[in-house]
């Protein structure tokens, strides 16, 4: 059967399996109106949970029946209960064959503990739910094959989250939490009313960051039902909805009434922790394969961006940018984006972004939890000591793996994942939380080799590269355009290594057993984004375009190279 995610409706939100963007919808239960806001579990997508968490007045935490909370988990029901919300527990997929309530129960509890700013939060109501099938209980059914309904659920949200603390007869005001555009009517403002009623064609003032104020227009305004947004002609205190007219509006700005300008709190969002370099593309080929190519071009794509994407930093270096955000992940889902859209460009190495406290250089620490077999705990144990990791906490999960808790420097995950996935056979689980700020470490040392180099330009042919292969891990197959300069593989030592893998073999007039037979390469590694984002050194560069990712030298001339490596 063939699953619909409605509200994951990006493409590689798909893909990947995650929430990239919050999104909101309504539903109607009898004479209610039930506003639902899905947001990311992702650390790396906070911006989005900041900026969406203050339309709420509860959260439902949906648990599975089998993993228990996971770290994501952990991570939005911090933002929600530093917020004071709710919290009403779902634990969900009860018809799986592995679950196992109790032990997921007692996971949550201590989680609550740990997390809870209060303590009423620590007296939660907990429910039972096949979402896939529309079915929900109060309490644990003997028979989940059972006809039910979600009916319980909508009740607990009635009776267990309080209504919303807005006042319909003050002055209209909301807080602009999310905008979106479309080619029609433009720039959509989304949030929830405060204050008062807005109605179509009324004058607003709309309250900057800065404190300045611009006079407006609502133009139109949209409510939500269900999948569908509907146009009204009023709406009040309580209602999240879209407003079209107010061109200047950014996300954090107050939309107030005219006569009485007040503005709203703004949204606290975390500091960035990686940056990295992302210019217009240098290489022979560019040009080639992209539709924007320009430093300009780039640059107006990422000043759009920085409207809607609320946890993202842009500052021009050069004739590129340096773009900071929350962790690869995020870097990376943007950069995906770009490419898509037809933008052809290079980006660098991610970088750790510092901060400077009482003079004191102080760099991002996260907490990192893995899940792997009792078999690799060793291999696991011995590359996360090498980069400084602080284990502080070890235990066997219910299916025998073992489940260890590390604090490292964010910089020391750079290129971790893919390492441990290697190591590991594709079975380790990784996932990461932030864990404040520490004072700047020793620098790292990295373990990976050096690279095989094409020496010039020219078509990859299977005869030089049955040579190469012999040196190393291939990333390029045959027929393959190649430039000098460009990383062609992984070498098996330390240093690199310049190879011709344009050479064709010459054609002589004699027969040998030797010479006729058939080249057999080995399939070449074909790294993904990520990967080719963890795999480069700093003297390294990663060229994207909507059809290629090439790995590259920063300095394509080995004279040039060498220069600057004495440096």
């Amino acid at each position: 059967m063939s699953q619909q995610l409605i509200m994951d409706s990006g493409d590689q939100e798909h893909e990947r399996g995650i929430t990239i963007t919050a999104k909101q919808t309504s539903i109607y239960y009898g004479d209610y109106k039930i506003n639902v806001i899905d947001t990311p579990g992702h650390a790396d997508f906070s911006g989005e949970v900041e900026r969406t968490l203050n339309m709420a007045d509860g959260v439902l935490l949906i648990v599975d029946a089998q993993e228990g909370p996971m770290p994501q988990t952990k991570f939005v029901l911090t933002k929600a209960l530093e917020l004071g919300l709710r919290p009403v527990v779902v634990i969900n997929k009860i018809d799986k064959p592995a679950r196992r309530i109790a032990e997921v129960e007692d996971e949550l509890a201590d989680l609550f503990l740990e997390l809870a700013t209060d303590d009423s939060q620590l007296h939660y109501p907990t429910y039972f739910a096949i979402a896939r099938e529309g079915k929900a209980w109060n309490e644990m059914p003997e028979n989940p094959e059972a006809d039910a309904d979600l009916n319980p659920i909508f009740e607990a949200i009635i009776n267990d989250i309080p209504v919303p603390q807005a006042d319909p007869s003050g002055a209209f005001q909301i807080l602009v939490t999310s905008l979106h555009y479309d080619s029609f009517l433009g720039k959509y403002a989304i949030g929830r009313i405060a204050r008062g009623v807005a109605q179509r064609g009324q004058q607003v003032a709309l309250i900057k960051r800065d404190g300045s104020v611009v006079t407006s227009k609502i133009d139109k305004i949209f409510g939500y039902r269900g999948l569908a947004r509907e146009e009204v002609d009023q709406a009040g205190a309580g209602d999240i909805v879209a407003m079209t007219g107010v061109l200047a509006a950014e996300i954090g700005d107050t939309i107030a009434d005219k006569d009485t300008p007040e503005a709203l709190p703004t949204i606290d969002i975390e500091a960035p922790t990686l940056s990295m370099y992302l210019g217009p593309n240098t290489s022979p080929m560019k040009g080639r394969e992209g539709e924007f190519t320009t430093s300009r071009q780039i640059g107006d794509r990422l000043k759009r961006e920085l409207e809607t994407n609320v946890s993202l930093r842009v500052e021009e270096n050069g004739i590129g940018f340096t773009v900071s955000g929350r962790g690869e992940l995020h870097l990376s889902v943007l950069i995906e984006t770009m490419r898509r859209e037809g933008f052809e460009f290079e980006v660098g190495r991610p970088q750790v972004v510092t901060i400077t406290e009482d003079g004191v250089v102080k760099e991002p620490v996260e907490e990192l939890i893995i899940e792997v077999g009792q078999d690799f705990v060793g291999v696991v144990s011995q590359e996360l000591g090498a980069r400084r990791a602080a284990l502080t906490h070890q235990e066997q999960t219910s299916n025998g793996d073992a489940r260890m808790t590390y604090i490292l420097p964010t910089r020391a995950l750079i290129g971790l994942r893919n390492l441990l996935l290697t190591n590991t056979r594709g079975t380790i689980i990784m996932n990461t939380l932030p864990h404040g700020y520490e004072p700047m470490g020793q620098k790292l040392q990295t373990t990976r080799n050096g690279v095989l180099i094409a020496f010039e330009a020219g078509t990859t042919t299977p005869y030089a590269l049955e040579m190469a292969e012999a040196r190393g891990e291939l990333f390029v197959g045959s027929g393959v355009e190649v430039y000098g300069g460009m990383i062609v593989g992984q070498y098996n030592r330390q240093d690199d290594i310049e190879l011709n893998v344009c050479k064709a073999k010459h054609l002589t007039n004699m027969r040998s057993k030797s010479s006729d037979g058939t080249v057999q390469l080995t399939p070449h590694t074909q790294l993904s984004l990520e990967q080719s984002i963890d795999f480069i050194e700093d003297d390294e560069l990663l060229e994207v375009t909507p059809k290629s990712l090439r790995l590259r030298k920063r300095y394509l001339d080995p004279n040039e190279r060498k220069r600057h490596a004495k440096q």
